[in-house]
């Protein structure tokens, strides 16, 4: 089985969990996954998503402990799903090999696929405000002699980053080789003109 929204095998919780979902009526399924997806696109009021799921097991006779352990492997699932892109159909297709039905597979990659541009913008949102790049220095270097000889004649390169930390600043210190820092460098650019397509 080959999903999309991580290399390794889930955990035997995740196809309980959206075997569980199953069980959920489309309304009360919509109304779950819009909590949760609302709780991604609005991180900052936590205690809201549990009162709120407080008040869904009240008024759908839902096991709290049960829902709880759903709404988790939701919210895993929609951060893996957003960190590795994944489209609405990749979506549907991992939920149904996680046990979910056809049908309400097909709802919850919908109500993703509506939302998942505001979610985007609020994890990159919160990356860039938490770890905000103040300063940086570099220095490039050839090595001259190591007791390694095939070390001998190879470039780096020296970062000293400096990072605001969310109110406290952090220096961090990298050692890349040429091919490493070819390969940040490519990172870089991808992540800005992510965050130029968001903005």
């Amino acid at each position: 089985m080959a999903l999309h929204f991580t290399s390794e095998t889930p955990e035997d919780q995740y196809f309980v969990d959206f075997g569980n979902l199953n069980k959920l009526q489309a309304e009360q399924l919509a109304q779950l996954n819009s909590l949760v997806i609302t709780f991604l696109s609005t991180p900052d009021q936590a205690s809201q998503l549990v009162s709120q799921l407080e008040e869904f097991s009240a008024e759908n006779s839902v096991p709290l402990n049960g829902l709880k352990n759903i709404t988790k492997s939701l919210l895993i699932f929609f951060k893996a799903a957003l960190k590795r892109n994944l489209s609405a159909s990749h979506v549907k297709d991992d939920l149904v090999q996680l046990g979910l039905s056809e049908e309400k597979a097909q709802l919850i990659s919908q109500q993703w696929k509506s939302q998942v541009a505001a979610i985007s913008r609020v994890a990159a949102g919160q990356t860039l405000m938490v770890n905000q790049l103040i300063d940086m220095e570099w220095r490039f270097g050839v090595t001259a002699a190591d007791s390694d000889m095939r070390k001998v004649g190879n470039s780096y390169l020296q970062l000293k980053l400096v990072v605001d930390k969310g109110g406290k600043t952090e220096e961090m210190f990298m050692e890349l080789t040429l091919p490493q820092f070819y390969s940040f460098l490519h990172e870089m650019e991808r992540a800005k003109s992510s965050l130029e397509y968001l903005s």
